[in-house]
């Protein structure tokens, strides 16, 4: 009997003890078609290296300071809030990367709520300028704006480091849109349709020696510029290839330009080719310093560029190859020039 009352004297005094928090974050998952055979997970301060198994599965603990990171598969990367006593378990496809991600497990609100906050940007700031001018661009920023503070102030359940970094975000998201998109307006001002294009010389050709933008006259020329690195880039790949289909019999050029850096061209080689890239693959002298990249004022990526076949410029702003515009303004100006 003494013994029985001792066991419940300990287990009731064991009860009342408060829960050790643990001093670290947990983080598994699995990751589709995976990049590489290993995750990074860090911030300025911070990085470490998780090891993928062969189905692409992983499981560490992070000792880390609460806070923002960066998750990266190598070729993309994620916001993720991490803190002490957090178990999170994430699953992706990396063909459609931004579009899987999903968390679960404690504390996986925050980080959901950053992979949603991504892709609702990606949606608003997707404006096509055609439509604006710097009047109604304010409009139109200051109305997304309001969207996303709305959006932000709808999440309840956020950790406090969590929403004043969305809250300090959107304003600077807002100020470096309106500045992108108020140069593309300026650029429309400066490069009316029959101004001639900027030029490139000897640029790399992925097949073999160089090309220069005076060696495709006589064709209409359509041209991506983009980088390995660059998502939004990549996720044009397939309709660009659809359009290159479409129209690869008719009088014009598809000429793609990479501006990665030069300790990135192997991955650009690689890439064209694990990929079957089509058109002219060419690879800039000077990534972002390269001249004719300045010339058309191009800070964000992916920027199409569409020439007449005298090598002036019709629009310096294209239609993306995801925009069924694009194959409409095409089939106009092959259709007006037979």
């Amino acid at each position: 009997m003494k013994y029985t009352c001792l066991l419940l004297a300990i287990l009731a005094l064991s009860a009342c003890q408060p829960s050790k928090t643990k001093d670290y974050a947990a983080i598994s998952g699995t990751i589709l078609h995976p990049n590489s055979d290993s995750i990074e997970v860090y911030n300025k301060d911070y990085s470490k290296t998780i090891a993928l198994d062969s189905n692409g599965a992983f499981s560490d603990t992070l000792h880390i300071v609460p806070g923002i990171y960066y998750l990266s598969d190598g070729m993309e990367s994620t916001k993720i809030f991490l803190k002490e006593g957090y178990d999170i378990a994430l699953t992706l496809d990396t063909e459609l990367f931004d579009e899987t991600l999903s968390y679960a497990g404690n504390g996986s609100e925050n980080s959901n709520f950053l992979a949603e906050e991504y892709l609702m940007e990606e949606k608003l700031f997707d404006i096509d300028i055609d439509d604006h001018d710097s009047n109604s661009l304010k409009e139109k920023m200051a109305e997304i704006e309001r969207q996303l503070n709305e959006f932000v102030d709808a999440k309840t359940d956020l950790d406090t480091m969590v929403t004043h970094h969305a809250k300090k975000g959107i304003r600077s998201s807002i100020e470096g849109y309106s500045n992108y998109l108020g140069d593309m307006i300026t650029l429309r001002e400066n490069f009316p349709k029959g101004t001639p294009s900027p030029l490139f010389e000897n640029y790399e050709n992925h097949a073999g020696g160089t090309t220069s933008l005076t060696d495709l006259k006589g064709k209409f020329v359509y041209i991506d510029v983009w980088a390995t690195w660059c998502g939004p880039c990549k996720a044009e790949i397939p309709y660009l290839k659809e359009v290159e289909e479409q129209f690869h019999d008719k009088n014009i050029t598809f000429v793609s330009i990479s501006i990665d850096r030069e300790k990135d061209h192997e991955k650009w080689v690689s890439m064209v080719k694990e990929k079957a890239l089509g058109g002219i693959q060419l690879f800039a002298d000077n990534d972002w310093s390269s001249q004719f990249v300045k010339d058309y004022y191009i800070n964000g990526i992916p920027r199409f560029i569409l020439l007449d076949p005298d090598g002036n410029v019709l629009s310096p702003d294209a239609p993306r190859p995801s925009q069924d515009k694009l194959k409409t303004l095409l089939n106009d100006l092959l259709a007006a020039g037979d």
